[in-house]
């Protein structure tokens, strides 16, 4: 059985976390097969838009317990390991936002933990009513800490950290209000309300779109005059594309743009 299934359409890369027995928790199997598609999307060229969706009846329930509990044997009572863990878990939160292509996350039964984090790191997210998204470490001992840094970038703080320290799961609608989620979709349509969002953005001006996660992206991390002068340069750039230019003038002649690397 492949741990993370790969399907390619029309420019769209559909992965699905393959492991339901587990709840396609993040074990170090499922952390290495996510990040060797992260690295190879970086260079890929035909792909426009990623989902990420799962198997099964959860989306993600977090970080594999039972390979945390193994790791706690070593000498060091785990030490090592776990910072190893969190340190591989940090890179693919990380590699999600830094492909270029945007990446929508296709939620149904559970977001945990590690999980509320996957789509929280994602780009977009489409949860099917019913889904459950919640950082229950607290609830074992084990307050969630990572999970929080994509968590409190999605949502406000006072909300983040109710989550964070109650261990309480909220519901579909309320991610939705919350801002984690984009769309609700009935069971029925979940997989044509995502793709539906996906092919929208796959029609974009692909350099513009890519340019454009780049600068979202770093511009979050920048004082407001320091991102007005990153994202200015940005547009500079943008619009020396020749496909930028020809959808300006094709704007303006009333006509579809004649995009050469769309």
């Amino acid at each position: 059985m492949t741990i993370l299934e790969r399907h390619d359409s029309n420019g769209i890369a559909t992965l699905h976390l393959n492991a339901p027995e587990r709840l396609n928790a993040l074990s170090d199997a499922m952390l290495a097969a996510l990040q060797a598609q992260i690295d190879s999307l970086r260079d890929d060229r035909e792909t426009r838009v990623v989902i990420l969706a799962g198997r099964g009846k959860a989306f993600c329930a977090g970080h594999d317990l039972r390979e945390m509990t193994a790791g706690r044997q070593a000498e060091d009572g785990g030490q090592a390991y776990f910072a190893d863990l969190f340190g591989r878990c940090t890179k693919v939160m990380l590699g999600l936002q830094q492909i270029p292509q945007p990446v929508i996350a296709q939620v149904h039964g559970i977001a945990t933990a590690a999980g509320c984090q996957l789509v929280a790191s994602c780009d977009m997210a489409v949860a099917v009513e019913g889904t459950r998204f919640g950082v229950n470490g607290v609830n074992i001992g084990l307050f969630c800490s990572t999970p929080m840094v994509a968590l409190t970038r999605n949502i406000s703080r006072k909300h983040a950290f109710e989550m964070l320290t109650t261990g309480e799961f909220i519901n579909a609608a309320r991610a939705e209000e919350l801002g984690l989620i984009n769309r609700i979709a009935a069971p029925e349509d979940l997989d044509q309300t995502t793709n539906t969002l996906a092919q929208t953005v796959a029609t974009k001006l692909d350099a513009a779109v890519k340019i454009g996660k780049r600068a979202f992206y770093d511009q979050l991390q920048l004082p407001t005059a320091d991102a007005y002068a990153h994202t200015g340069a940005v547009m500079v750039e943008n619009l020396m594309l020749r496909d930028t230019i020809e959808g300006i003038d094709a704007f303006l002649e009333k006509r579809d743009p004649d995009w050469k690397n769309r």
